[in-house]
């Protein structure tokens, strides 16, 4: 299974357009509109926020991919969330596909919307529809402008998040890239992110969508930032299947393939997410490894990077240890607190400092070297199976809250 990392994202895959424009949402002086867009139509699956508050635009969108209508387009905004706006917010959705469908000549009810924002604002639909128009002109296949429609949906985030793989299927060379939007309000439950991404593979969308599903539950709803849930949670994936390869059409060789290139892809957009969480400065880590279950595995590596004080021991380069068994041990999982080993590990190398019940008497400023590195992973075994999960946060710092205090005003 050679599966290669390439240049690109959203626009690797063949038959896949992007676009972007400053359309003066919220932001001024940046590009604040994206359009991802194939002239074939797309088989779609998707996950979306487990929120009680939904967004009008994931309410589309759900509707969309439960349906099982295929795709043309999607059109995302930044800057406001169309979040807790009733009607009108759902009739600025239905605004935006039918721009779509008078500029490029496709059905509305193939064009999937999303936005990301302040929360209980109005969209201004004609800025929107203005948007599209000046987009549907412009719309290219180069990795440029990929890579531009991946800037302008970012709001707190610090750096674009793109990449893009490729693989064979029956001789036929195919194609996964897409984006990623997130920074604060990261604790994803489906699946505060937007993630589009594109392919090339003809593939069922049965299939499809059961590729989605578990994928996004090993990557993207394996990190946090700060524990809240987003209203807009939105992941989609486009299949065109203009790879020209055989048909995937149950699970096998080629299916396996298929999800193995998948999970690389969203593990690597998950992993930035998480590493730009608002205010960080370094991605944080945890592995637990022969864990009784997988449940227990995955519940207790999100315990770790999820407590505020084990983020905050990350920040300060404090290998206070306790701070991360006491996660373990509020986070609902069974085991017994003797088996346990725990490491600190970077580049700069590992250092135990747990053994089976007993704390070691490390060299602290050997803990200090290895935890100022830029990524900082707590390896934690279990000793009571074979199981194993991993997830992914950040450090907790003095500019979360900056950020987050006067993030509407």
């Amino acid at each position: 299974m050679d599966i290669k990392k390439i240049e690109g994202g959203v626009t690797a895959a063949k038959g896949f357009k992007a676009a972007c424009t400053a359309a003066g949402i919220k932001y001024k002086g940046r590009d604040d509109m994206a359009m991802i867009f194939s002239g074939e139509p797309c088989e779609c699956a998707g996950t979306f926020t487990r929120n009680k508050v939904k967004a009008a635009c994931v309410k589309w969108d759900r509707e969309l991919v439960s349906s099982g209508k295929k795709l043309h387009a999607v059109v995302i905004n930044s800057g406001i969330a169309n979040a807790c706006t009733g009607e009108e917010g759902f009739e600025a959705c239905r605004k935006t596909a039918e721009a779509v469908e008078k500029s490029l000549k496709v059905p509305s009810a193939s064009v999937a919307v999303a936005s990301t924002g302040v929360i209980g604002m109005q969209l201004p639909v004609d800025k929107l529809v203005k948007g599209v128009e000046d987009m549907s002109g412009k719309l290219s296949g180069s990795p440029e402008s990929g890579t531009n429609a991946s800037k302008a949906i970012m709001t707190t985030d610090t750096v674009n998040k793109e990449t893009a793989v490729s693989f064979t299927v029956n001789g036929k060379e195919v194609t996964i890239g897409g984006m990623c939007k997130g920074s604060g309000m990261i604790h994803p439950d489906m699946c505060t992110m937007l993630a589009f991404l594109t392919t090339d593979a003809a593939i069922e969308r049965d299939l499809l969508q059961k590729a989605v599903s578990e994928v996004v539950n090993e990557t993207f709803n394996m990190i946090t930032v700060d524990g809240d849930t987003s209203t807009n949670d939105t992941f989609m994936l486009l299949s065109n299947a203009q790879a020209g390869n055989e048909r995937i059409c149950s699970e096998g060789e080629a299916y396996n393939c298929f999800k193995e290139a998948l999970y690389m892809v969203c593990r690597d957009l998950a992993r930035r997410m998480a590493a730009d969480g608002e205010g960080a400065t370094k991605l944080f880590e945890a592995k637990v490894v022969n864990a009784k279950s997988k449940d227990d595995a995955r519940t207790l590596a999100k315990a770790v990077v999820g407590s505020n004080l084990s983020k905050a021991a990350i920040f300060g380069c404090d290998a206070n240890f306790g701070r991360f068994l006491c996660a373990m041990g509020y986070s609902g999982a069974d085991f017994k607190e003797e088996d346990v080993e725990l490491f600190f590990e970077s580049r700069a190398g590992k250092l135990m400092v747990f053994d089976h019940g007993v704390p070691l008497n490390f060299d602290e400023e050997e803990a200090v070297r290895i935890m100022k590195a830029d990524e900082v992973t707590v390896l934690i075994d279990m000793h009571e199976g074979t199981e194993e999960a991993t997830a992914w946060g950040c450090d907790l710092t003095y500019d979360y809250v900056k950020i987050n205090a006067d993030y509407r005003t």
